[in-house]
C-alpha cells in the first residue's frame, strides 16, 4: 500500500503514523474498556469466577507484556516491519474473542481473555519502536498524547453505554465480545499503515538478550527497581476495584452501571482532561520529578478508594487515579526514549514490559489470595506504604536531570 513506501523518520512518515494512530486509537479504546472492566465484571457477575479464574483474567494483559521480549527477538530474527508483526497480532486477538463468543463456557472465556489481553499488550515494545522511528524527540510526548486522548475518550464512552447495555442484560455479553473482536481488527488494519522497519537482530536470537542492558546500566537497572514496587503496589489494587464495587461480600452491592462508572468512566474523564498537561511536563521537565509525582498521586488514589468507605471517597479516589494514570499512560509508554540509543528502544522496552508483565501476572493472582485474609483497607494502605518507598529510592536519581541519558548509551553512542 502507498503508506508502506513512506521512509521512517521523515515528516510524511510521521503524518501518516499520527493520522493512523488517531484512527486506531478509537479500537484501543474499546479494547481497554475490555480489559480493563468488562471481562472481568463478566467473569464476576455471569460465571460467578472463582479466584484463580478472576486472576488469570486480571493478568491477560501483563502476559502479553511479559511475552514481549519473546514477540521482539522472534520479529527481528524473522526481519518482519514492526507495523507488519503488531497487526498480525491484532487480527490474532480478534480471532481469540471470535471464538469466546462462539463457546460461552468459563474455561473458554478466561482462557481466551488471558490470550486476547496478552495480544493486545504484547506489541508495545514494536508501538515504541514505530514512534521512536516517526515522532521526533521535542514533540513525542505531545503527539502521543493526542491518540492517548481519542483512547481514553472512546474509553469512557464506551464504558457508559457498554455498561448501561448490560445492566441487567449480561446475557448480550456474546454481542459485545463481537463488537470488540471488530476493534482489533480495525487496529490490525491501522497498524499495518504505519510506516516501520525491521527490528536489530545484531545481538542474537535469545529472547532474552535484552536483559543485558539491566546489568551494563546502572540508571536503567535502579529506574526498574523503583518501577517493580510501585507497579505492583499499582498492579495489585486495579483489579480489587471491580472485586469491592462488583462482590456482594464487600457490602456496597453498586448496580453493573455503577461499577462501569467508577471503575471506567470517572477515571477516564480524568485521564483525558490531565493528558495534555502530562505531555508538555513529559517533553520539558526532569523525569525523576514526574515520576515521583504521579508515584504519589497513586498512592493517594489509592487510599481513598479503599479506606473511606462512602461514596465521595469513591468519587475522590476515582479521579485521583485517573488524573495520576493519564501521566503514567505517557511515562509508561515513552520513558525508554529518554534513555535508550534509538536502535535499543525497543530492547529497552522489551525488559520494561516483561518486568511490568511479570508483576502483573503476580500481583492480581496475589491480591485475590490475600483479600481472603485482609481487609482491602489494609490492602490499600499495603500499596502505598510500597509506592511510597518506591518514589523515595527514585530521588537520588533526579540529579541526572531532565535530559537523563543512561550511561551505557552515551557510551554505546560515543558520547562519553
Amino acid at each position: 500500500m502507498k503508506d508502506q513506501t513512506i521512509s521512517t523518520g521523515t515528516e510524511e512518515a510521521m503524518r501518516i503514523t499520527y493520522r493512523h494512530e488517531r484512527w486506531r486509537a478509537i479500537a484501543a479504546g474499546i479494547i481497554e474498556s475490555a480489559g480493563s472492566t468488562f471481562l472481568l465484571l463478566i467473569a464476576v457477575r455471569w460465571f460467578h469466577a472463582g479466584a484463580i479464574a478472576k486472576g488469570l483474567i486480571a493478568s491477560g494483559g501483563s502476559l502479553g507484556l511479559m511475552l514481549s521480549p519473546l514477540v521482539v527477538t522472534r520479529v527481528a530474527h524473522l526481519r518482519w516491519p514492526a507495523n507488519l508483526a503488531a497487526s498480525r497480532l491484532a487480527i490474532l486477538g480478534a480471532i481469540v474473542l471470535f471464538v469466546m463468543a462462539l463457546f460461552p463456557t468459563l474455561p473458554v472465556f478466561t482462557l481466551g481473555a488471558l490470550l486476547s489481553m496478552a495480544a493486545a499488550s504484547s506489541v508495545v515494545p514494536l508501538l515504541t519502536h514505530i514512534y521512536q522511528e516517526n515522532y521526533p524527540a521535542a514533540m513525542r510526548g505531545k503527539l502521543f498524547s493526542h491518540s492517548i486522548m481519542i483512547r481514553i475518550g472512546v474509553a469512557a464512552l464506551f464504558g457508559k453505554y457498554a455498561g448501561d447495555a448490560l445492566g441487567g442484560h449480561l446475557e448480550y455479553y456474546r454481542q459485545l465480545l463481537l463488537v470488540i473482536a471488530a476493534a482489533f481488527l480495525f487496529a490490525a488494519w491501522h497498524l499495518r499503515c504505519c510506516p516501520s522497519t525491521c527490528i536489530s537482530n545484531a545481538d542474537g536470537t535469545h529472547p532474552f538478550r535484552s536483559f543485558r542492558f539491566i546489568r551494563e546500566d546502572q540508571i536503567f537497572r535502579r529506574t526498574l527497581i523503583c518501577w517493580m514496587l510501585m507497579g505492583f503496589a499499582n498492579l495489585m489494587m486495579n483489579p480489587m476495584r471491580i472485586e469491592m464495587l462488583a462482590n456482594p461480600r464487600h457490602g456496597l452491592q453498586l448496580s453493573t452501571a455503577d461499577v462501569v462508572f467508577f471503575v471506567g468512566v470517572l477515571p477516564n474523564i480524568a485521564r483525558f482532561c490531565l493528558s495534555p498537561v502530562w505531555a508538555w511536563l513529559f517533553d520539558r521537565i526532569n523525569f525523576f520529578v514526574l515520576r515521583v509525582v504521579l508515584n504519589l498521586g497513586f498512592a493517594i488514589g489509592i487510599l481513598m478508594f479503599f479506606t473511606t468507605n462512602d461514596r465521595m471517597g469513591l468519587w475522590i479516589g476515582s479521579i485521583i487515579y485517573g488524573i495520576s494514570n493519564g501521566g503514567g499512560d505517557i511515562a509508561w509508554s515513552l520513558w525508554v526514549t529518554k534513555f535508550a540509543p534509538a536502535h535499543r528502544v525497543a530492547d529497552y522496552m522489551s525488559v520494561h514490559t516483561f518486568l511490568t508483565g511479570f508483576r502483573g501476572v503476580a500481583a492480581p493472582l496475589a491480591a485475590f489470595q490475600l483479600v481472603g485474609h485482609f481487609s482491602l483497607g489494609a490492602l490499600g494502605w499495603a500499596s502505598a506504604g510500597l509506592i511510597l518507598i518506591a518514589s523515595a529510592l527514585l530521588l537520588p536519581e533526579i540529579k541526572f536531570g531532565k535530559n537523563a541519558r543512561s550511561g551505557f548509551a552515551l557510551i554505546e553512542e560515543g558520547i562519553d
